[in-house]
């Protein structure tokens, strides 16, 4: 997926819809949108969403061999959590390439985090938090 800017008016959840829609049709692997977030973020927390996002479901097409991936982005009174889940391959931590390092980085560029967890054979999940701004 590529990381496209939100167009001015567009929420973050807006943005995601169409990212999301256009990496499945031109991937062929389905998205299930468990949740959008219903209020919208900073720009420097939509921006690293965005790239985070965008990297993850990058590693889901290149490696997973995953037919879905499920994708939740929520916004509450703690800040922001992104979730992207897929059940395919998983693979061995201790063995993450460089797209994890890209995802902490747009995270925390937001000042956020991410954590991974992984199972091979069983898929991947990756989170990504980002607090509410004090």
């Amino acid at each position: 997926m590529e990381v496209t800017r939100m167009r001015g008016g567009e929420s973050l959840a807006e943005a995601l819809e169409g990212n999301l829609a256009e990496w499945s049709r031109r991937t062929g692997i389905a998205v299930e949108v468990w949740a959008l977030p219903a209020a919208d973020v900073r720009p420097r927390v939509a921006k690293g969403v965005l790239e985070a996002l965008a990297e993850a479901l990058d590693n889901v097409h290149k490696h997973s061999e995953a037919t879905t991936v499920s994708i939740a982005v929520t916004v509450g009174r703690g800040g922001l959590r992104m979730t992207v889940s897929d059940h395919g391959r998983g693979f061995d931590l201790s063995r993450a390439g460089r797209g994890i390092a890209r995802m902490r980085a747009a995270l925390g560029e937001a000042g956020g985090s991410l954590s991974v967890n992984s199972v091979p054979g069983e898929g991947t999940t990756v989170t990504g938090v980002v607090p509410k701004a004090r």
